[in-house]
């Protein structure tokens, strides 16, 4: 019996290793992308245990599920270890500066939740810049409120479908688009925002659909939202950040696409996780609540912070604008943008 299981679980864990390459938008397929850490402790477990079954027979069998197994780790291990202080970095560490910099906090608060004051405590103490903040109903809305005197540029638009944003910031918003990209219950936030030396920022502020039964049984519309702002923030000559709840990690395909489409920087790369999702489920904890950077800015700290009672832990960063570009950035080439149209006409026609 624990052979026929042994066999079982690593036929599935090396199904499951590859399984996200299948350019799929179903849940059950994307699923798969999330993981990938805990597939990687899985396969190395399931490996050490057919080393041990090992023994003076001349059966081949061991001998396979080892080698596949093997292989299954360098693969896991080549796509996680960009996300770990080994990888490279895609942006420099810069020191803070007030006048050229943005300190900013996003967090998924969860709808249900009604903890308002971790989160009102969050922002005193922590004291950012720019605060945006999703699944915002009116009853967080007026939980926040506390923090309004401080923040007299406000975009609130509070809805109980798990979409409303609510965005606090100190500094200048200078023009304000709202928009509803791919769906029209689904708003996303489109900002040029003045720093304090007077040079001006665009932040896109966003919280796609994600792909579960239930809601959204494709990833099609996620996609396609991600990738519309990706192709904003190529053609705006302005810095720019991408902010919110992407609803989708840092390593998989379609994050990788929108970071050639938009040319931006994921401060991650060669940091760590900054795992903010599941808050209350340690084992199953994934990077889904991003700031994208374009190539104008430096990273002066970036940090996971304490839970405020939701199911996303809320994120952090300080940057700043700096006058050497020496970010790393990936570039599309023709086939990566002709598959970046494909999934946002894709989306586009899910709606119509």
């Amino acid at each position: 019996m624990g052979e026929i299981l042994l066999r079982i679980f690593s036929t599935f864990f090396i199904f499951a290793t590859f399984f996200p390459l299948v350019k799929l938008d179903y849940w059950w397929v994307r699923i798969f992308d999330y993981p990938r850490l805990q597939k990687l402790a899985i396969i190395l477990a399931l490996a050490v245990l057919w080393i041990w079954k090992l023994d003076n027979s001349l059966e081949i069998e061991p001998y396979l599920w080892i080698g596949s197994l093997s292989f299954c780790t360098i693969y896991l291990t080549s796509k996680v270890l960009p996300f770990t202080p080994l990888g490279k970095k895609m942006i420099d560490t810069v020191s803070f500066e007030e006048a050229r910099g943005v300190h900013i906090l996003v967090g998924n608060v969860y709808q249900y939740n009604k903890n308002y004051q971790l989160a009102v405590n969050l922002v005193e103490r922590s004291k950012p810049d720019i605060i945006f903040l999703v699944e915002t109903d009116e009853a967080w809305e007026k939980g926040m409120s506390k923090i309004e005197n401080d923040y007299p540029f406000c975009i609130k638009i509070p809805l109980d479908n798990t979409y409303g944003l609510l965005f606090y910031s100190k500094l200048e918003i200078i023009k304000q688009e709202i928009h509803y990209l791919i769906d029209d219950e689904i708003p996303s936030l489109e900002l040029d925002i003045k720093l304090r030396n007077g040079e001006k920022i665009t932040v896109y502020a966003i919280h796609p659909t994600p792909p579960v039964p239930g809601e959204n049984t494709e990833s099609t519309e996620r996609d396609a939202e991600i990738l519309i702002v990706g192709k904003k923030s190529k053609e705006n000559k302005n810095p720019s950040l991408v902010i919110g709840d992407l609803n989708d990690v840092a390593w998989s395909y379609t994050t990788e696409l929108f970071l050639k489409i938009s040319e931006m920087a994921d401060p991650r790369r060669g940091r760590g996780l900054f795992n903010t999702f599941h808050a209350k489920v340690p084992l199953f904890r994934w990077p889904l609540d991003h700031i994208f950077l374009s190539k104008h800015f430096g990273l002066a700290s970036m940090k996971v912070e304490k839970g405020i009672g939701s199911d996303h832990f809320p994120i952090s960063m300080k940057a700043v604008l700096t006058i050497q570009e020496n970010t790393e950035t990936m570039k599309a080439n023709g086939e990566d943008k002709k598959e970046a149209e494909e999934k946002i006409q894709n989306g586009k026609d899910e709606n119509q």
